[in-house]
């Protein structure tokens, strides 16, 4: 049974850090990624890599501000999250797909685990 599950959301105030963990178990993925959806607005790319070389790409608007890594021996795919602002707010929902094609686009992916929430407070 293939599984995401994501954990390490929370509240935090500008400026501030969060650390989001992605498990997945059940069968092995070629791309991983993190979207994030804020209420009444779409489903939005953060940041994907590759699981076996660990190359990483990011949405601009997040570039130098998070950072996306792997740690092939837990499984686990994290997202740092730091310099934390109010338009960060959303639900970050861990992705995967099987072929090695780099996508943002949230229908090109397979996979997805339930969510967590972030909040940022100003």
């Amino acid at each position: 049974q293939v599984q995401l599950v994501e954990s390490g959301g929370g509240l935090v105030q500008a400026g501030g850090s969060l650390r989001l963990s992605c498990l997945a178990s059940g069968r092995t993925f070629s791309v991983l990624a993190w979207f994030r959806q804020a209420p009444g607005k779409d489903r939005d790319f953060v940041a994907g890599i590759t699981w076996s070389t660990g190359r990483t790409y990011y949405a601009d608007s997040v570039k130098g501000r998070f950072t996306i890594s792997r740690d092939s021996a837990k499984n686990t795919v994290y997202l740092q999250l730091n310099n934390l602002k109010p338009e960060d707010t959303a639900v970050y929902s861990c992705a995967a797909k099987p072929n090695l094609v780099l996508s943002m686009t949230a229908g090109r992916f397979d996979y997805w685990g339930q969510g967590t929430q972030v909040t940022v407070s100003s």
